[in-house]
């Protein structure tokens, strides 16, 4: 007895159906490969240097501390000496004084003024003589959030976008020009899902703004330095446990196995240097960048 076509809405369901699941499959593909390789020896291909910035919380201590267990000496760069001493003693402690570290204390927001001119100063004098294979760019100032523009403190707002944008770019430029003639570095900005998930980013408009900066410049130094060796990579967080994560966001998390504590996010954030101009590191982070785009730009706004 022959059987019945299926309807083609049942038809056209299944093909969608698979052409997701193929996409999905796709999508982390890439995260799947990097793991069954063997992992890079960063210090190896880059050079025995790492600069961090905002190394004393969060992300930035967590990869100070994951550069220090690829072998990586460490040029910490804080606004807070206190903090610096502290993470300084304990990468040193955490390895028995086989990775050396320098302290930098430098504010951000004062980079391009009078004020942050001793700073700068400070940060090339640690830096020269050293071969710095790496700069880590992850400080970053996310408050005030949750905000009107309209209610913000005008100050603060200033202020972030000197830290988050133009800091990020003197920095970079202070250690860049000895990359370029060693011919060999890597350059890793922390980015932020709110510049590549979503069509906007409302309460957190100039956070994400500046954000939206690094994502740029990042992209375009990755095509400028590629050709002279270096590699140039913008690095994506989604949801993460930081200070950065607000407790209203944490308590309204639906899936909480979406946010990465900051130390599983930078084993595997490390694990991605190298490998192209943007990564989101962690697998279930890719998932939610991979899902996000299938959520119409009205829902995103509705949503945030």
């Amino acid at each position: 007895m022959a059987t019945a076509a299926a309807p083609l809405w049942f038809t056209s369901l299944a093909g969608l159906g698979a052409a997701y699941l193929a996409v999905v499959f796709l999508r982390l593909l890439p995260y799947l490969a990097l793991y069954l390789r063997r992992p890079k020896d960063l210090r190896r291909c880059y050079g025995e240097w790492a600069v961090v910035t905002g190394p004393t919380r969060g992300l930035g201590r967590s990869m100070a501390m994951e550069l220090a267990r690829r072998g990586f000496n460490l040029v910490l760069l804080d606004l807070d000496r206190d903090n610096l001493r502290e993470v300084s003693e304990a990468i040193r402690e955490a390895h028995a004084g086989a990775v050396a570290t320098r302290t930098v204390v430098l504010d951000l927001s004062t980079v391009g003024t009078g004020a942050g001119e001793e700073g700068m100063r400070r940060l090339r004098e640690a830096v020269d003589g050293v071969e710095v294979g790496m700069l880590v760019n992850n400080a970053a100032v996310a408050r005030p959030g949750a905000l009107y523009f309209h209610e913000a403190d005008v100050e603060r707002l200033v202020a972030m976008i000197w830290v988050n944008a133009m800091a990020l770019t003197a920095v970079t430029a202070a250690v860049l020009p000895a990359m370029a003639r060693r011919g060999r570095g890597a350059i890793v900005n922390v980015g932020s899902g709110s510049t590549v998930a979503v069509p906007s980013f409302p309460l957190y408009t100039v956070y994400s703004s500046s954000k939206r900066y690094v994502e740029q410049l990042s992209k375009s130094l990755y095509v400028e330095y590629k050709g002279k060796g270096i590699d140039v990579q913008l690095q994506v967080p989604f949801y993460v446990h930081t200070n950065m994560l607000s407790a209203a966001i944490k308590d309204r998390m639906l899936l909480p196995a979406f946010v990465a504590t900051a130390d599983d996010y930078t084993r595997a954030a490390a694990r991605w240097v190298g490998h192209g101009h943007i990564a989101v590191p962690d697998a279930g982070q890719q998932l939610q960048w991979f899902l996000a785009a299938f959520v119409p730009d009205f829902a995103h706004d509705c949503i945030s």
